[in-house]
C-alpha cells in the first residue's frame, strides 16, 4: 500500500507525532523543529550532496545531530578507485547550525580556519563553494559547483517509528545537473552538465538509537531524457509508503517495495561482488557492478557507525506507471548499507 500525501499541512501534531505518514513528490508538509516533543538529543538534521560521474565525484555533508555536528567533504577518484575524506566534528550543537526547515530555501555558511562550506540558493540553481586547507599532501581543496535543472518531482517521505514522537521527514532530489570545478593544488577536475549529476539527501527527524538502513541512487540520461531513481528501506515503519521512486523527464513514477540482495562470503557481506535488486511489483529489476566501497567504521563512547557506500554501475530494467519499459545499461550511481547506533 502506497499512501500519497495530497494536501499541505503541519508535519507534527501537538504531541509531536506525525499527522500523516506517506509519500509525496514535493516538500508540502511543514517541518518545525520547535514542534518536536522528543528529547533534544534525539533530533537529527542534515543536508547531504553527492555530485559526480564515473570518473570523479565529491560528497558534502552538513549535519546537526543535536549532541554532535558533522561537516564532511569526500573527494572521489573512481578511475583509480580511491577517495579522501575530511571530517570536522562539533559537540552539543543542539540546532545551532540552524539548518533550514525546507530544502527550497535557507543558505548554509560555515567558515572555519581549516575549512569553509557555503551552499547558496539562487532563483533557479544552487551553488556550493568549498575550501579545505591541507586536504591532501598539504594541498588545499577549492571548489565551486553549480546545480541546475532540478526536476519538477522528487522523492519525499514522512515515516513514523514505532516509538512515539519519533519520525523521519526526507527528500531526495535526483537528476541535478552539475557544472563547475574542484581544484587540489594544481590539479583541476572539471564537471560538465552533459555527464555529471547530483543528488540531494535532505533529512529531518527524530531517530531511534539503533538503525540499519539501505539506500541506492543513480541519475543520468536514458533515451535522451533525464532519468534517476531512489530506492531504500530499513528505517521506521514504511507500511504506508516506501521511498522507492523513479524520476523520468522530471516526473515521478512510484514503486512499491524494493529488496537489496548483497552477496555474502563466509557469512559476511561481500560488498564488491555484484549486487541484485528485486521489487514486489516487478517494476525494478537491477544488477549492480561495484567499483569502489567507501567504508567508514567509527566508535566513540556509546556511538558507533559502520558505513559501506558502494559506487558502481546499475543495469537492468524499470517499468513506468504507464507500462513503458526502460532498459538500463551501466548507469553510474551508488548503493549503501549503514549500521548506526547514534
Amino acid at each position: 500500500m502506497q499512501h500519497k500525501i495530497t494536501q499541505p499541512h503541519a508535519l507534527l501534531d501537538e504531541q509531536g507525532n506525525l499527522i500523516e505518514a506517506g509519500y509525496d513528490t514535493t516538500l508540502s508538509l511543514l517541518y518545525d523543529r520547535g514542534a518536536i516533543k522528543a528529547p533534544w538529543y534525539r533530533i537529527k538534521e542534515w543536508d547531504y550532496y553527492f555530485l559526480g560521474n564515473d570518473e570523479a565525484g565529491i560528497a558534502v555533508t552538513v549535519a546537526d545531530n543535536s549532541y554532535m555536528g558533522l561537516d564532511s567533504i569526500t573527494l572521489f577518484d573512481f578511475k583509480n578507485k580511491s577517495y579522501i575524506t575530511k571530517d570536522f566534528m562539533q559537540w552539543f550543537t543542539k540546532g545551532n547550525k540552524q539548518l533550514s526547515s525546507s530544502s527550497k530555501y535557507g543558505d548554509i555558511r560555515i567558515v572555519q580556519k581549516e575549512y569553509q562550506i557555503e551552499i547558496t540558493h539562487k532563483e533557479d540553481y544552487r551553488m556550493i563553494d568549498l575550501r579545505v586547507s591541507h586536504f591532501k599532501d598539504k594541498k588545499d581543496l577549492v571548489a565551486r559547483l553549480i546545480l541546475k535543472s532540478e526536476p519538477k518531482d522528487s522523492m519525499v517521505i514522512a515515516t513514523p517509528f514505532h516509538t512515539p514522537k519519533h519520525f523521519y521527514y526526507n527528500q531526495k532530489i535526483n537528476c541535478l545537473r552539475v557544472e563547475g570545478s574542484v581544484s587540489l593544488g594544481h590539479e583541476v577536475i572539471r564537471f560538465q552538465p552533459q555527464n555529471t549529476f547530483g543528488v540531494l539527501d535532505w533529512g529531518r527527524g527524530v531517530w531511534t538509537y539503533k538503525n540499519t538502513w539501505y539506500w541506492g541512487s543513480a541519475s543520468g540520461i536514458i533515451n535522451n531524457h533525464s532519468f534517476g531513481f531512489n530506492i531504500g528501506y530499513g528505517f521506521g515503519d514504511t507500511s504506508k509508503a516506501s521511498e522507492n521512486m523513479i524520476i523520468y523527464q522530471g516526473k515521478a513514477h512510484k514503486l512499491s517495495q524494493v529488496t537489496f540482495h548483497i552477496p555474502t562470503h563466509e557469512g559476511q557481506d561481500d560488498f564488491l561482488k555484484t549486487w541484485t535488486f528485486t521489487s514486489d511489483d516487478q517494476r525494478f529489476e537491477m544488477s549492480f557492478e561495484p567499483v569502489l566501497d567507501r567504508h567508514s567504521h567509527s566508535k566513540v563512547l556509546f556511538l558507533s557507525s559502520n558505513q559501506h557506500q558502494v559506487f558502481g554501475y546499475y543495469s537492468g530494467k524499470v517499468i513506468l506507471d504507464d507500462g513503458e519499459i526502460l532498459l538500463i545499461e551501466r548507469l553510474f550511481g551508488f548503493s549503501e548499507k549503514v549500521m548506526n547506533a547514534w
